[in-house]
């Protein structure tokens, strides 16, 4: 009988050693949402102490909410091929926030816990479930802002409004995966932090939040610039359901391949830095 050979027992080990890891990350992943308690009252005490000194609390997300989309629909104006740009850029802003807050808060997370990484033995998704509610929480805010000027700007309730929501809870889904994959990204290399931060202000300006693009098939930059951006598809599966009344099956396609691929990324590297992670902070 033939011996295998060293490459089949070597990517038998490799195998069972990733699905070891996988294993323990969703072991991690399971302990954290059983301390659901912990993290959400931690959460919602981060809002309160952020908040603590003012005379209209947490209310100020909804007013700075509301601020930029009124100077950015006074500045801009009416865009050409958007007929209502005022819900556009509610809808848009209201993503675009949340994603880039989701982003620059998750590549710090793992340095700002440092003490309680250190000093408990919590599991390490805690803390990513514990950003979680918190971008949660201000982004319902936003949110409240975003509906009214919906309503204001004369945007009808329709059924396709099930489909945004249905985006709105993909992006969730996927919330937890981004932060695991910055968080470990700002631990291993400090200066991603700052690389993030500009790339997330100058990608604002390089997604559609504000402006849009409706040549088909057009390789210009502009063009290159919306089919490329995996954001782009983000906001379209919110966006288009409550402007256009339809259904982005594409951008829905797209975005579940890519949720799907960030959350693998992310529970093998939960799995195989979980333990490490503490000697580099």
């Amino acid at each position: 009988m033939a011996r295998p050979s060293h490459a089949m027992e070597a990517g038998s080990h490799e195998t069972a050693q990733t699905m070891k890891f996988l294993q323990e990350a969703l072991a991690d992943l399971g302990g954290a949402l059983g301390k659901r308690r912990i993290w959400f009252a931690l959460a919602s005490e981060d809002i309160s102490d952020q908040h603590r000194r003012t005379s209209l609390g947490p209310f100020w997300l909804l007013i700075n909410y509301l601020i930029f989309v009124g100077t950015f629909v006074f500045i801009m104006g009416r865009s050409e091929g958007i007929p209502n740009y005022t819900a556009y850029v509610a809808l848009g802003l209201l993503v675009w926030f949340y994603i880039m807050e989701t982003m620059n808060s998750g590549v710090g997370l793992f340095v700002r816990e440092e003490s309680f990484i250190k000093g408990t033995t919590l599991p390490l998704s805690i803390y990513v479930f514990r950003m979680t509610a918190q971008a949660l929480m201000r982004a319902g805010y936003a949110a409240l802002g975003c509906v009214v000027l919906l309503a204001i700007s004369g945007v009808d309730l329709s059924w396709y409004w099930l489909w945004s929501a249905a985006a709105i809870a993909l992006i969730v889904f996927v919330t937890p995966a981004a932060i695991i994959i910055f968080a470990f990204l700002g631990a291993y290399f400090p200066d991603s932090q700052f690389i993030v931060q500009n790339l997330t202000r100058i990608g604002m300006f390089l997604t559609p939040v504000f402006w849009a693009h409706t040549s088909v098939g057009d390789l210009s930059v502009r063009g290159i610039f919306y089919y490329w951006n995996p954001f782009t598809y983000f906001l379209e599966i919110v966006r288009v359901p409550i402007l256009s009344g339809d259904a982005p099956l594409r951008s829905f396609a797209l975005c579940i391949a890519t949720s799907l691929a960030a959350w693998m990324l992310a529970l093998v590297l939960l799995g195989r830095l979980r333990r490490q992670v503490v000697f580099v902070l």
